[in-house]
C-alpha cells in the first residue's frame, strides 16, 4: 500500500538518519523545507522518513489541497535496510522504494542495473 503513495511522483526523497517521530505532518513539512530546503508542498515529490530502530517508515506527499502522512510500523523484530551513508537527504527511483519496503538494501551491488545501453549492439 505504501508504495502507491510515489504513484505519479517524479522525485521520491529519503531523509537519511534518524528522524524524531513525534513530528507530525506540519512537523516534517517544515524540517524538508527549512532543513533541507525542498518544497514540501510539491505534489510531484515525495519524502521518506525513518525512526531511530529502523521499525517504522513515514511518507510525506502534498496532493493539492492538502498533505498525506502515511505509517508504516513493521512488526516483530523486522528492520528497514535504511542507508548508512550519511547525509541530509538522497533521491531514490521507484525501484529502490521498492527494495526499501521489502526490506533490502538500496545500494545492491550486485543488482542488475534497470537499463542496458544497447547502442553498441547489432540487431
Amino acid at each position: 500500500m505504501m508504495q502507491h503513495i510515489a504513484d505519479g511522483a517524479d522525485h521520491i526523497y529519503i531523509v537519511l538518519g534518524a528522524t524524531d517521530f513525534r513530528k507530525q505532518h506540519n512537523g516534517l513539512a517544515s524540517l524538508v523545507a527549512l532543513k533541507l530546503k525542498l518544497n514540501p508542498h510539491s505534489g510531484t515529490s515525495v519524502f521518506l522518513f525513518c525512526n531511530k530502530r529502523h521499525s517504522s517508515l513515514r511518507a510525506l506527499r502534498w496532493d493539492g489541497n492538502g498533505i498525506i502522512l502515511f505509517t508504516k510500523s513493521l512488526s516483530n523484530e523486522m528492520k528497514f535496510q535504511w542507508p548508512k551513508t550519511q547525509g541530509e537527504v538522497r533521491e531514490i527511483t521507484r525501484r529502490l522504494l521498492e527494495w526499501l519496503l521489502e526490506g533490502l538494501e538500496i545500494d545492491q551491488k550486485k543488482a542488475h542495473p534497470n537499463s542496458i545501453d544497447t547502442s553498441y549492439m547489432t540487431f
